[in-house]
């Protein structure tokens, strides 16, 4: 009797602790988000491009740091089906890849064009975003933790597209692309969840879970790095900033099907603990 409710506190104490330092660690995160568009933005009008650069250099050898210190992890050298095994989060990936350069990498280009091509301003944006990000994450994350996965596909998606097409749509008008910068902030909240919850789940039911994350990254650089050729081929043929945007909403087609596969596949949340993922 005593030694279970020993045990429970033991358990609980366990879980506090885990639950304090992932909290620390999204706020520290959220913070940077906020913080470092700001600062950057400053230093790159204030200070150059050679000190501004230079010191976020500094600052990703700097986060590296605490990898040192972590425990040796053995890995075995012959896995059968080691990489095999991860197709379906490679795909995943390379959608995930191919939504980026025109959500991310030709969006943050035309935001800057559209901001008249000032760092602060851009800086600006980016930090509006990261504040809508913190307070978003804080908002919708609870949505697949309670064990709604599939309707969190569909509700994600279609945000997702909606906003992709608002950021082509804004391109050239300030105020607007403001505005679509902070909503997409929002909308990432709905998106990373949902596609790494998955891609975190596959990874643990994998032979191994160092190759399959090897492989999944390898996806996204084959998917993004296509994207980019794509979109920078488009450019060289005059095509205008927004049709590389909406380039996304190929990848989130690929996506949309692979993750609605994944969350059927899965066992719903009222089934007892003791049953398998996906048993009967």
């Amino acid at each position: 009797m005593g030694s279970d409710r020993f045990r429970k506190r033991t358990i609980g104490s366990l879980v506090d602790e885990c639950a304090t330092r992932d909290g620390a660690r999204e706020a520290l995160g959220s913070v940077a988000a906020i913080v470092g568009p700001l600062i950057g933005g400053w230093a790159l009008t204030a200070l150059g491009p050679r000190v501004a650069f230079g010191a976020a250099a500094v600052v990703h050898v700097l986060a590296a740091l605490p990898f040192l210190g972590t425990p040796e992890v053995r890995v075995a050298s012959n896995v059968p089906r080691g990489f095999r095994a991860a197709v379906s989060g490679i795909m995943l990936f390379a959608a995930d890849g191919w939504i980026a350069v025109g959500y991310y990498f030709v969006w943050q280009i035309a935001l800057f064009v559209s901001l008249g091509e000032s760092f602060t301003a851009f800086g600006g944006a980016l930090a509006l975003a990261g504040l809508v990000g913190a307070i978003g994450g804080l908002i919708l994350g609870k949505h697949i933790d309670a064990g709604h996965g599939g309707r969190a596909v569909w509700l994600t998606f279609a945000s997702l597209a909606a906003v992709t097409v608002f950021r082509a749509a804004s391109t050239g008008t300030v105020a607007l692309a403001v505005i679509a910068n902070a909503v997409g902030a929002l909308v990432v909240c709905l998106y990373t969840p949902t596609l790494m919850t998955a891609v975190y789940n596959q990874a643990k039911r994998s032979p191994c879970t160092l190759r399959f994350h090897l492989a999944t990254e390898g996806g996204w650089d084959v998917g993004g790095a296509s994207g980019c050729i794509v979109a920078a081929l488009l450019s060289s043929a005059g095509a205008p900033l927004p049709v590389g945007i909406l380039l996304s909403l190929a990848g989130m087609a690929l996506s949309l099907i692979l993750l609605r596969r994944h969350y059927k596949m899965i066992a719903p949340p009222d089934l007892p603990l003791t049953q398998p993922v996906g048993g009967a």
